[in-house]
């Protein structure tokens, strides 16, 4: 099994939701997270005077998936969430040991 850890724009989050439905993949995790990198935050003005913002929203994506699935989910995120700027976002990939449904006690694959 393998994590797959998306950050993504907050624009594209609709859109890569869609396409994994479609795809398949039943469930993930979605979370609000504010982070910079390259794209390096923009200038605002308040009441007459400038300041940066250099930590800008993001979404984060985190789905876990059966060895086989990860190339073509990866693949699929980065054609729906890709725009061409900078600040589209980044994909991690870790291995996951076991996975438990706590409900029915079932582990590995199953569990899924």
């Amino acid at each position: 099994m393998k994590k797959i850890e998306a950050i993504i724009r907050p624009s594209k989050l609709e859109d890569v939701k869609e396409a994994l439905a479609e795809y398949g993949v039943k469930g993930m995790t979605v979370t609000q997270v504010m982070g910079c990198g390259k794209q390096k935050g923009r200038v605002n003005v308040y009441r007459g005077q400038e300041y940066t913002i250099n930590l800008l929203p993001k979404v984060k994506l985190e789905i876990i998936l059966r060895n086989s699935l990860v190339d073509e989910v990866v693949d699929l995120i980065v054609q729906t969430a890709k725009t061409g700027e900078v600040g589209d976002g980044k994909i991690f990939i870790y291995p996951v040991e076991n996975a438990i449904r706590i409900r029915t006690g079932e582990t590995g694959d199953e569990a899924l």
